[in-house]
Formats: C-alpha cells, structure tokens, sequence
C-alpha cells in the first residue's frame, strides 16, 4: 500500500529531524520545509497530501500558510502543530479548515493517529466507486428535489396549480416538505412578486391565533394598544399558507369556513368588512377524514380546503430519491455553515438509503448537519452516519405503519433485496448487516416481519 506524501514544515531543527526519522522509519514518503517560502515551493513542487505545519514561522504565520492552502481546488489534509497554543489560535486554525490541531510537545500517538484518518480519506478519494461525489452545482434555495414518478406527478400538479388560485391542501407526514409545495405552487404563480405568509396554527395559543389571522383593533382586548393587520390582509394578493391546520380549534374553523366562502374578514373588535385577495393553501400531517369522522374537524370546512389535493409520501416510500436529496442538502449545510463536504463515502450512503427515517427529509438534513460538523476533511464516513441514527426509531419502524403496509411493492422491493444480499453472502448475517447499513436487531426484525426463515451458513 503506498503511502501518502508527507510536508513537514517547522522553524526548529531538532523538532524536523525527530518528526522526518520518525516518519520515514514508518514507510512514509518525507520532505521539510523551514519557513513559509520553502513551504510554498514544496507544496508546488512535491505536491504532498498531508501538511505538519508550525503555526510560528519566522517568515509567515502559519494560519496565513493554512488559509492559503484550503482555497485550492484540492488541498493537503493540513495538521497544525504549535508551542504556542491558546483558545483562540485552537478555534481560528479550525475554523480555517485545518485537519488537526496537535500541541507541542508532540504526542507521537496521537500524530500518528491523525495522520492515519488523513490517510483513510485519501484511499476513498483514489476509489472513486467507493464514494459519492458532490458536484458544483449552484445550489437553489426551496428547491425540492426527486426522480420518482410520485414526486413527479406533484411536480406536474405544482405546475397545474400554479396557473390557477383554487385552494390546495397538502397531506404529509412531518418533515416531507409540504410547506416547500406551497412556495412552489406561489413562487412559480403570477403572483410570486406578491408576499408569502405562513403559519403553524398549533404553534400559537389559542386566543392569540383569531387576532394573527384576521387582525385586530386598538383595544380589541388587553394587550391590544395599536391597530394589527393580520395575516390575510398582510398577503395581500399572494399566499396564505396555514400549516397543521388539523390543530385548529372548532370556534375558529366555523369563522375561517366563513372567510373562505364569503372572501372577506374583519379585525378582531372591528366592524368594517375587508377583502380576502390571497390564496389559501392548508398543510396537514393528519388524516383530517378521520378527524371529520371523530368530529374534531369540520366537514365543509375540509371541503372548501381541498379543492386540490396535494399528498406528500414519506422518505421511506422514494428511497431512489435519496442519493439526490442527500447530495442537495450538504450543498446546502455547506453554504449554510462554511464547510466544503465533497464526497459521502459509499457505506455511509447506503446506510442512509436503509434507514427508515421516521423524520423524512427534516432528520435526513439533521443527521446530515451533525455529520458534517464532526467530519475532519472532506468525505463523510459510514461511521460517522451510523453513530447519529436513531436506531430506536429503526426498530419502532419495523411494525410499519397503515399507509407504508398498504404500499406493498416498496416492501416486496426491501424483502427481495434481503433475500439476494444473504443469498450472496451465503447466509452470513454480519455481512449482510455491512452491506445493507443496518444493525444485527434491525436485520432480525425484519426477516421476521418479512417472514424470511432463519438459515445456517452454507
């Protein structure tokens, strides 16, 4: 196995001469540089993939060094080693995208480690097939990505929605982006110049939640000391998005079944009567048929809200979609945060297409985020992912849900794949469990839900 090119660069001879023997008696290919201009000639010269760099140089600092490092298109894995170590040189050397951060005098161990996991990286990146490469592509805010035909058929409904101002429900589980098809159905509308207002009805009290739709006059109630355009007024000709419109309470679905059919409202403790101009469009991640049925929500209410229907199916239902959304979200945790994520290593990404993801896309961006923040270097690893899910939740998964069992063919789809992977691997459970991304317990529960029988190796 060839090891990586190493640039040691420190102003102390002693220091060079320990590190360079140390090295070079452990097989790796070794040059050194004394100051920064011997640096910079090194790293054009002997291109190294890993940089032990002194913070104090008698030429340039070198954090100056590490910042100009980490511009270029594919830049060393930067260790930085100082006897001058403090709090805010620590956090700006990280910031600045240095790979470790070593105190003198060295821990050779823990050198030795960092440049191991440096090492690990670069073998994924020469192995392209065992990666999942990122590209530059402009990243697109509110974009919603997928290639499945149920996603889309919806993106043939926003299109149809679009050219028209009917009322839209949108049914979902948390986390699938409903509230994304709503900026969608608007912002590719002829009214995407007019505003978007959004609420979560269960996330405002109750006696508050009449005066933020509708608005309210000057002594309306107490607190009430100015005038307050509501939500309906404040959208003007655009779009009103009520999200989680199953909390509503029944007072106020009576009042807005009445705005929606008259088109017009009147603040809170007024009389003068205003025209409703915006779009509605509704989000729920309940069934609000049953609600209907349990009298919890009103029928002609959920009539007048569903003139179109907009059903988001859960991240479990479109794994193809996944490689996709997962690239799109670390453009965007990259642009978010100021880190450069390039690659997801092919485990790590397999993993994330067995998982169950009772969260949807919103715990697919959490797990992502926090794997993004822990990873050193470029390439996000399989053992990374499998420490941040919630395997809890996997095992919860197992007993499926109504709407997951009634769609038969994704799960036909997961039980022939377990059959093929232990088929494959002849029967060996462990193996399998590597190559699917999932624990020992999760593979046991499902050959047990799948009914598949248990075999010895053969």
């Amino acid at each position: 196995m060839i090891k990586p090119r190493i640039l040691i660069v420190d102003d102390e001879p002693t220091s060079l001469e320990l590190l360079e023997g140390y090295l070079s008696d452990k097989g790796f290919n070794v040059q050194c540089a004394k100051n920064g201009l011997e640096c910079q000639e090194k790293i054009n010269s002997f291109l190294p993939e890993i940089v032990i760099l002194d913070v104090r140089l008698p030429d340039i600092d070198g954090l100056t060094i590490l910042e100009a490092l980490k511009k270029q298109e594919d830049s060393p894995y930067v260790i930085i080693i100082t006897a001058f170590h403090d709090m805010s040189t620590t956090i700006k050397a990280i910031r600045l995208g240095a790979f470790e951060y070593i105190p003198k005098p060295i821990d050779v161990d823990e050198l030795e480690k960092a440049i191991e996991k440096a090492n690990e990286l670069l073998k994924l990146k020469h192995k392209v097939s065992h990666i999942s490469t990122i590209t530059e592509r402009d990243f697109q805010k509110n974009e919603i990505i997928g290639k499945t035909k149920k996603m889309n058929e919806i993106f043939k409904t926003i299109g149809i929605l679009s050219t028209n101002r009917v009322n839209v429900l949108i049914e979902g589980e948390t986390g699938t982006g409903k509230e994304l098809v709503a900026k969608a159905i608007h912002f590719y509308s002829a009214y995407k110049d007019k505003p978007f207002v959004a609420i979560n009805c269960s996330a405002i009290v109750e006696n508050l939640l009449e005066s933020e739709l509708f608005g309210h006059e000057k002594g309306a109630f107490t607190g009430a000391i100015s005038l307050k355009k509501g939500l309906f007024e404040i959208a003007e000709d655009g779009t009103v998005f009520l999200d989680e419109i199953g909390e509503l309470p029944i007072e106020l679905q009576a009042k807005l079944l009445r705005v929606l059919q008259e088109r017009e409202f009147q603040h809170v403790g007024g009389s003068k009567t205003l025209k409703l101009n915006a779009r509605i469009i509704a989000a729920t991640n309940k069934d609000l048929v049953n609600l209907v049925k349990e009298g919890k929500f009103r029928e002609d209410l959920y009539y007048r809200l569903s003139v179109a229907t907009i059903k988001m199916p859960p991240l479990r239902e479109r794994k193809e979609d996944i490689p996709l959304i997962v690239k799109y979200l670390i453009k965007k945790i990259n642009t978010e945060i100021g880190i450069k994520i390039k690659h997801v290593e092919e485990k790590a990404m397999n993993r994330l297409i067995m998982y169950s993801w009772p969260g949807n896309i919103r715990e697919l961006e959490n797990v992502l985020t926090k794997a993004a923040i822990q990873t050193k270097g470029d390439t996000i690893l399989d053992k990374t992912i499998d420490s941040l899910l919630n395997y809890n939740h996997e095992l919860n998964s197992i007993k499926i849900d109504e709407n997951y069992k009634k769609n038969s063919h994704v799960l036909e789809s997961e039980k022939e794949k377990i059959l093929k992977i232990l088929n494959d691997v002849k029967w060996h459970y462990g193996k399998a469990c590597e190559i699917l991304g999932i624990s020992r317990p999760t593979l046991t529960k499902k050959m047990k839900f799948y009914k598949i029988p248990f075999k010895p190796r053969h």
